[in-house]
């Protein structure tokens, strides 16, 4: 591959990656929402991470061009070739860890794809306008319940707070520059997730605001190295069917 193209692969599998690990932990708590409405809610949100990370992992694959395909992509890695965000495979603590986590990468994936869909990459650009529909009312949502959360009982505050104050260390790496990325800056393929950065802070503090919450301190480092124990459990979990049978057909 080129150097555009290797890019191109790298933000796919990145973008994918998170999707998809994102959207298992959501799946996990199918049955286990504190209302059955929310219950069906955070089931639909796995479905639209699930559906954005096949749409993702086939570009990558379709971009790589050496005959794989997203469900090779998705089963057929072992941990150390995940791109995903950390923060996407953090635990289901507790329904703040679950909202905390939701809405950062909500504000992120809302960004991006605001962003996306003028991409001059028509496949970008129409995957972009695509998904920006469904990250809005994701948004939305996680925004709300952050701010139900912080302006509920003294026991749902200081549980929101303890999420976001466990999970924002993770978010310097969700917004951190990587190195194939210039290369996609240039030709106008991706937004500089500089620019998403700052965007991103502005608005994740003026929810923080309106539900009386604390914006913790940074992390003393601006991105976390490595994948937490947690993404070896999920993929153990995720794959375990397609690797033991790898000749089913369904």
């Amino acid at each position: 591959m080129d150097n555009l193209q290797n890019a191109l692969f790298q933000f796919c599998l990145r973008q994918g990656d998170t999707h998809l690990i994102l959207g298992h932990r959501l799946s996990e708590m199918c049955s286990r929402g504190p209302t059955l409405e929310e219950d069906i809610a955070l089931t639909n949100l796995a479905l639209d991470h699930i559906g954005q990370a096949e749409a993702f992992l086939r570009l990558a694959a379709e971009t790589e061009g050496r005959g794989r395909t997203e469900d090779d992509l998705s089963y057929l890695r072992s941990v150390d070739e995940f791109c995903n965000a950390v923060l996407a495979e953090q635990p289901n603590t507790d329904f703040a860890y679950v909202v905390a986590r939701q809405f950062f990468l909500d504000v992120y994936q809302c960004l991006l794809y605001q962003r996306l869909q003028n991409s001059s990459d028509p496949t970008l650009a129409g995957m972009g306008a695509r998904f920006l529909k469904e990250v809005v009312y994701h948004q939305r949502h996680s925004a709300a319940w952050v701010e139900r959360l912080g302006q509920g009982t003294t026991e749902s505050h200081r549980r929101i707070q303890t999420a976001v104050n466990e999970l924002w260390r993770y978010t310097p790496e969700l917004l951190s520059t990587q190195p194939w990325e210039a290369a996609l800056i240039e030709k106008g393929f991706i937004p500089d997730t500089r620019e998403i950065a700052l965007e991103w802070t502005v608005q994740v503090i003026r929810v923080f605001s309106r539900a009386g919450l604390r914006r913790p301190e940074d992390p003393p480092t601006a991105s976390y190295a490595g994948h937490s124990d947690h993404l070896a459990h999920i993929l153990a979990e995720m794959q375990y069917l397609p690797r033991t049978y790898p000749d089913a057909k369904w």
